[in-house]
């Protein structure tokens, strides 16, 4: 086999297994085998190789038998170390959390896709407490980019590490979160898709929170067809319903205000190729304005972030103890900020944050979004580690395009569209208002070889 079992999408890795030409032990065995030899350790900041091992040797039973759980089954899955796993101490990036109990229980996507035969591979690197779209962690190591050629270079967060495993070729799907943007923006920085469903379509139970009203989950993965089979799977359906949609059917409207201030020359040029292409095949493109954008930055100048306020709630107690002197000093600088949020100003954001999500849906309707997923590529790591301004101002940007589909309650993946500057992969990002996931993951099937300029 000259290809890695980890580098395969998840169609292709199936198909061998479901076939019997490979074991799903042999696969574990393989893919195991080539996390401990990656030169970046800290990818991962766990391996299970018994429960993996026994995960396996269970799949490969099923198959023996002729007893398939269906299409994922015997597939390996990382999991962003925010997942609840059964006698694990859920780290979410911090050595704080380290010393509390172990999990009494996998969190619940993680027990629903063990039903459908996956097999958990480890737990994925990430910022700390999820509070960054950078990806830096100063407890268990910043896991380095694999697409760049130059300098060591971001992967993108927070949800770091999975972004990196999968774009190595190390596991064909991890497990992220997004609050602002931790599955789509490492997915663009690094090359491969990411999926954020509407918040509330999978139970967050088990999952260390960072804002429960903008905390939602998704996979990075290879394909959109990959996302839709975990979407099945997470869902308890047995085979995904989800189908292509013709492309000349697809309305997409593109804004014009703020998504492309500051980007890069690279980074608009690669995209506006990738519209182009799509209006070529048939697809419809719209310029417009999105006024709650702009709404949503004056909201956040006037009274803080709504993610930081939450934030803050979260971890007060931790702040003003001890325990705030392990924590990485900048996500302590960010979540502090959230103290100075009152009462009054968060019910303003809640009450204004719903207004906006109707304002939207009623500009919006059954069209679909598209703008870059992050306004520049991957930056190196060192400038970032040596310089807190710096790390602030890059932090922003880089969830600047994001946070907007959090705070409006959209669904949205993150399809690779080409390269900008340094060789370094730009995302295409393509959303829908929220509930319109079965739509939006039809729409992106569909376009995906159009974006990827993969369509003859």
């Amino acid at each position: 086999m000259t290809k890695s079992f980890g580098a395969m999408s998840i169609a292709q890795l199936s198909s061998l297994i479901q076939t019997t030409a490979v074991d799903p032990i042999e696969v574990t065995e393989a893919v195991i085998d080539g996390i401990e030899a990656y030169a970046d350790q800290a990818a991962f900041t766990a391996i299970f190789k018994d429960r993996a091992t026994e995960e396996a040797k269970a799949s490969s039973k099923r198959m023996r038998e002729g007893r398939s759980c269906g299409m994922l089954d015997g597939i390996p899955i990382a999991w962003k170390d925010l997942f609840d796993i059964k006698g694990r101490r859920t780290t979410a990036g911090s050595t704080v959390l380290a010393r509390e109990p172990a999990a009494q229980a996998d969190a619940p996507v993680v027990a629903t896709l063990k039903q459908a035969g996956m097999v958990s591979i480890g737990c994925t690197n990430m910022s700390e407490f999820a509070f960054s779209g950078l990806g830096l962690n100063p407890h268990y190591g910043t896991p380095r980019n694999p697409r760049s050629n130059d300098v060591p270079r971001i992967p993108g967060g927070s949800s770091s590490g999975a972004g990196v495993v999968v774009a190595a070729g190390l596991v064909p799907v991890a497990m992220g979160t997004d609050t602002g943007g931790s599955v789509r923006i490492p997915a663009a920085l690094n090359g491969i898709v990411g999926y954020k469903a509407t918040r509330g379509r999978y139970p967050m139970a088990g999952v260390f929170p960072l804002a429960k009203s903008l905390d939602s989950l998704g996979p990075l993965c290879r394909t959109v067809q990959d996302a839709v089979w975990i979407d099945a799977g997470m869902r308890g359906a047995s085979a995904p319903s989800i189908a292509a949609r013709p492309l000349k059917e697809l309305d997409i409207v593109i804004p014009d205000n703020i998504v492309f201030d500051g980007a890069e020359a690279g980074v608009v040029a690669t995209f506006e190729t990738a519209v182009d292409w799509l209006a070529a095949e048939g697809a419809s493109i719209t310029r417009i304005k999105i006024p709650a954008f702009d709404e949503i930055l004056a909201l956040m100048a006037r009274y803080g972030a709504l993610v930081t306020a939450e934030a803050y709630v979260l971890h007060r107690e931790r702040l003003a103890g001890p325990a705030a002197d392990e924590m990485d000093r900048r996500v302590v600088v960010r979540t502090r900020l959230g103290e100075k949020t009152t009462l009054a100003a968060y019910l303003a954001i809640l009450e204004a944050r719903e207004r906006l999500i109707a304002d939207v849906d009623r500009l919006v309707g059954d069209s679909f979004v598209a703008f870059p997923s992050v306004a520049h590529v991957a930056p190196p790591i060192a400038p970032l580690e040596a310089d807190d301004d710096l790390f602030f101002a890059t932090n922003g940007k880089t969830l600047r395009n994001t946070l907007f589909g959090n705070f409006l309650d959209w669904c949205g993946v993150s399809i690779p569209c080409g390269t900008g500057d340094a060789d370094m992969p730009v995302g295409f990002l393509l959303s829908a208002v929220g509930k319109r996931d079965e739509a939006l993951l039809g729409a992106a099937l569909s376009a995906e070889t159009v974006i990827r300029g993969e369509f003859t």
